[in-house]
């Protein structure tokens, strides 16, 4: 399977995304996590699998402005019909060789508890689970961390030399 090439995220990718978010997780309601701010201003570190106007999958990061050496992987999205095809990792890689152009050491992300194969896909990139404040299911997370009762795993993957 030849999969889609990937571009930077463009403003004009918002509609597109946001139409299809909520059915490719499943119907869960993810669409409000995907403010039109990050279309509009970190389009330089966010790509896209696909055609203009067409969206097979996403990624959505940033450099951190407040941790010097830290990138942030927000939201990451794939077709139901490619996953387990390499798209997601390919996202992955262009954003680690992306941010590491930028000086970044590390790369963090979270995802929910329930959500079991991003917590898989992340350990299979080599992402460490952060110690958390709790455990849920198993799995060290951060009690509250997007507010009362939605708790998160957090993780961080070294993709350079430490800061010293």
């Amino acid at each position: 399977m030849t999969l889609p090439s990937l571009r930077p995220l463009s403003i004009d990718d918002y509609e597109p995304i946001a139409s299809v978010v909520d059915d490719w997780w499943g119907g869960r309601p993810m669409r409000g996590l995907l403010q039109r701010l990050f279309f509009e201003h970190f389009r330089d570190t966010s790509f896209v699998a696909g055609q203009p106007g067409e969206v097979r999958a996403f990624l959505i990061g940033f450099v951190s402005q407040s941790e010097a050496g830290v990138a942030y992987i927000h939201f990451v999205g794939v077709d139901p019909t490619l996953r387990a095809a390499g798209l997601g990792r390919v996202l992955y890689e262009r954003f680690f060789d992306t941010v590491r152009a930028r000086g970044c050491r590390e790369v963090r992300s979270i995802t929910s508890p329930a959500n079991r194969g991003s917590i898989a896909f992340h350990r299979s990139m080599g992402f460490e689970l952060a110690p958390g404040t709790g455990v849920v299911d198993g799995v060290p997370v951060h009690l509250d961390h997007a507010g009362p009762g939605q708790h998160r795993v957090c993780f961080h993957k070294p993709i350079g030399p430490a800061l010293s």
